[in-house]
């Protein structure tokens, strides 16, 4: 029991240690943006997303509703912000805090993060290292490894890694202990909390138990088995409550479904991908945003690195040279293979060809599990290794030394990116593998080795971390100079600015991203991955590229009166470049602190209907470019809608398609303007409008089609159309009627169901346990596990380990006398 009771303080000292390192790496830079009145800000999606997304779906979620207007053109709240917020365990840590705190809340929340993934590690790897004191040190390798720290950048992918060791841990405790209960928990939690990094858990455990249990780790009979099948399909269920919603929307998102062909499948399409492959181990990650030593394959933004500060992959390549048919090995030798075939990797993201190495966290947490037992392991060839590793380390020093030529044909050294910053993470690297050689010669046998490796890992971690984070952060400094400013603390002055009688859209020019976010309002200018799956049908077919982020051009000013937009945002900094651009129809309206706000004057309100349709065939014969014109003068049906409200309208001639110049598209403003509905209320569950047409009509509003909208005209249901490729409309009577539209997340009340059929099995499952806990309470319960399953070696290594001695260690890590002579009895 005492030796339980110190493992258990082990856990929070090694929360505590991470905690501390965490607030020490953050606190300067916080310090410099406080000096200037701002929060913390870094640089690119952390500022563009993470923190007006967090504020935004803080303030939402106390509110209520279901439909977001100030996610693009409009968006099913649930799904689009699940894959970002919603699920997180963090996020509802900070839902009693007020939304405006938000901003300010970031830096903090990340000091737990890597406080929660390191303290996890720890309480996964104490069963598989001797040495618990190794079980911290690994846990904190494991927290500010390369692959966290390179995810700052994205904030909420620090969530899964965090979360992880604790469903691992769940599972050998039911796998080696029969300890039943936990792993549904955790299972719950991390698909709670993002499908998107589940999917590749659910993959990486298969492969773990796999392993396990073929090399005899896990002593798995059919009861056993049986155990966690219905734990896994009790702990999947309890955490659907938020996956069901999000597989309907995904189904429909063309992103989502783009598989490989071909050679896709087996090779990657430039050799430099091998190559960051290899040396994400040896060093330290670059910026998302930059790539210095390679300027070809996939590399920004994947989150690629698989760097641990200090030992690096030193000690792992030691343990699997000695240990090759450990389980730790054979995962680490596949997670390999999977990084270096496309196919492969993709199984960790439902086999989409998009690259990511978002997966990463997985080996790298068995790798730091083999690191731990490696470095306790006097016998394992350590040094050996670290030579490897500086060989491979000091290679890369050629990418930046081997001739090439610019752009001009003149002889320049290497081909990295800048010389300066490539030198920097080159030196830092190199420092580690150093580190790491002096303490292992100097060090290794001695009492003093552990606080000196502890010491050294927390002290480099601090070090490359800071680097990384001032290449990042201050790389953007000058362009994020005003971000503050104008986002956070000008958002008031422009609402305060702009009316709130009536609906309207807004535009931004060269403002930072996400100002609907800012401001709740709906901005055709928007940066999100999930928005409403017929955003991303439509506006491919109006000439405006949709990936993550939503830009029409300002060419396309025909999109501006299509989609009502009534405002742009100019910096006063742009003023003159935007007024160079001689837009039409644009005049300067009001000011504040920082932009000019110029107004549409061909500004159409929300919801009007047409004299003419056209059909797809002449939609098509358009160029893109001038599509959005002819929108604004017919709308666009498909043959079945043709049949069915072609009584309504007058089929629009080629010749009339024929003159889309701007005097037009005025004149069809007009006659839009003149044909829209009497009054139009936005709401966070869809809308309301009110018409007095003469006759019947269709009516259509620039809203994207949904299967989770319905809609009633005076009060009876009625039938929604897609029209214009992804947008909606629907038949009115003639008279006055009213329309209301109101949104329910398609599949929310099923996933809940589901969740909730989970949860009640899940307590039945608990009393039925605690029944038979009590029944067997009496009973004799072996104290120890079997030596084979605990230790860090296998059974047919214990007489190494029985001629092995333990050195001791002072400090408050040392292990007591008793727990050596209980060593001692383990050993013989």
């Amino acid at each position: 029991m005492e030796k339980l009771q110190k493992q258990k303080s082990w856990y929070w000292r090694t929360f505590f240690i991470c905690l501390g390192l965490a607030a020490a790496l953050f606190l300067p830079h916080c310090l410099i943006d406080a000096s200037q009145g701002d929060f913390f800000r870094y640089a690119g999606d952390f500022n563009d997303q993470m923190i007006p997304f967090y504020q935004y779906t803080n303030a939402f979620v106390k509110e209520g509703g279901t439909f977001s207007w100030a996610t693009d053109l409009g968006s099913g709240f649930v799904n689009a912000y699940s894959y970002y917020s919603l699920g997180s365990p963090f996020f509802w840590l900070t839902i009693l805090l007020p939304s405006r705190w938000m901003p300010w809340l970031m830096a903090p929340m990340m000091c737990l993060k890597f406080a929660v993934a390191g303290s996890g590690a720890y309480l996964w790897l104490r069963r598989w290292s001797r040495d618990q004191r190794m079980a911290v040190l690994a846990g904190c390798l494991y927290a500010f490894c390369g692959f966290n720290i390179y995810n700052i950048f994205f904030y909420f992918f620090l969530d899964a890694p965090a979360i992880f060791p604790y469903m691992l841990a769940a599972l050998d405790d039911t796998a080696i202990d029969g300890k039943k209960g936990r792993f549904p928990a955790w299972v719950a939690v991390c698909l709670l909390n993002n499908y998107f990094f589940f999917a590749g858990q659910a993959v990486f455990l298969v492969l773990y138990f796999i392993c396990m249990w073929a090399t005899r780790r896990y002593p798995i009979t059919l009861k056993r088995f049986g155990t966690l099948f219905l734990e896994t399909v009790i702990g999947c269920m309890a955490g659907s409550l938020l996956l069901v919603p999000t597989a309907l929307s995904l189904l429909q998102n063309p992103r989502t479904i783009d598989p490989f062909t071909g050679y896709g499948y087996l090779v990657y399409g430039n050799a430099q991908q091998y190559l960051a492959i290899l040396y994400s181990m040896f060093l330290m990650p670059d910026a998302p945003y930059l790539t210095d030593m390679f300027n070809g394959g996939i590399l920004k933004w994947t989150s690629m690195s698989a760097y641990l500060p200090v030992v690096g992959i030193a000690a792992g390549l030691a343990f699997m040279r000695k240990r090759r048919r450990h389980p730790f090995t054979v995962i680490l030798k596949i997670s390999l293979v999977c990084a270096l075939v496309p196919g492969l990797n993709s199984l960790f993201y439902a086999l989409n060809s998009s690259y990511y190495a978002r997966w990463y966290y997985m080996p790298l947490l068995v790798l730091c599990g083999a690191t731990a037992m490696a470095l306790q392991d006097e016998a394992a060839n350590l040094w050996g290794a670290n030579r490897l590793v500086a060989i491979f380390t000091l290679s890369a020093a050629a990418f930046a030394l081997v001739p090439n030529t610019d752009e001009d044909g003149n002889f320049i050294a290497g081909v990295v990116d800048n010389q300066a910053r490539f030198w920097a993470i080159f030196g830092i690297s190199v420092l580690g593998v150093l580190l790491f050689a002096l303490i292992l010669r100097f060090f290794r046998y001695t009492r003093h080795y552990f606080p000196i490796l502890m010491a050294a890992v927390l002290g480099f971690s601090f070090l490359y971390g800071t680097v990384h984070i001032s290449i990042s952060k201050y790389a953007q400094w000058y362009n994020d100079a005003e971000y503050v400013q104008q986002t956070y603390r000008e958002a008031d002055e422009i609402n305060e600015i702009l009316p709130e009688d009536t609906f309207y859209r807004l535009d931004a020019y060269n403002c930072y991203n996400n100002m609907g976010i800012w401001l709740d309002k709906s901005c055709i200018q928007f940066f999100h991955s999930t928005v409403a799956p017929h955003i991303l049908e439509f506006y491919p077919t109006v000439g405006v590229t949709r990936d993550v982020n939503s830009k029409p051009d300002f060419d396309l000013y025909a999109l501006r009166g299509l989609l009502s937009v009534r405002y742009t945002l100019v910096p006063k900094s742009d003023q003159v470049s935007w007024e160079n651009l001689s837009l039409k129809g644009w005049n300067l309206a009001e000011t504040t602190t920082s932009y000019q706000i110029y107004e549409n004057e061909n500004w159409v309100p929300m919801g009007f209907a047409y004299e003419y349709y056209m059909t797809q065939d002449q939609f098509e014969a358009i160029d893109e470019e001038e599509r959005g014109n002819a929108l604004m003068r017919a709308i666009l049906l498909t043959g079945e809608q043709i049949e069915t409200y072609g009584d309504l309208l007058r089929p629009i001639s080629d010749e009339e398609l024929e003159k889309l110049d701007y005097s037009s598209y005025v004149s069809d403003c007009n006659d839009r303007r003149a044909a829209g509905v009497t009054s139009f209320t936005a709401n966070d569950s869809g809308f309301t409008a009110v018409t007095d047409y003469e006759e019947s009509t269709l009516v259509f509003f620039s809203v994207p089609y949904d299967d989770g909208f319905s809609a009633t005209v005076n009060g009876q249901e009625a039938r929604i159309e897609k029209v214009d490729n992804g947008l909606m409309a629907i038949r009115m009577p003639g008279g006055h009627a009213e329309i209301s539209f109101v949104y329910k997340t398609p599949g929310l009340d099923t996933g809940m169901q589901v969740s909730l059929t989970g949860l009640a099995l899940y307590a039945v499952y608990l009393l039925i346990l605690f029944g038979i806990s009590r029944r067997r309470r009496q009973q004799p319960i072996p104290s120890e596990i079997p030596e084979s399953l605990c230790e860090d070696q296998p059974a047919e290594d214990s007489e190494h380990f029985a001629q092995s001695v333990q050195l001791p260690m002072p400090g408050e890590f040392a292990p007591s006398p008793q727990e050596n002579t209980d060593q001692s009895k383990e050993n013989s």
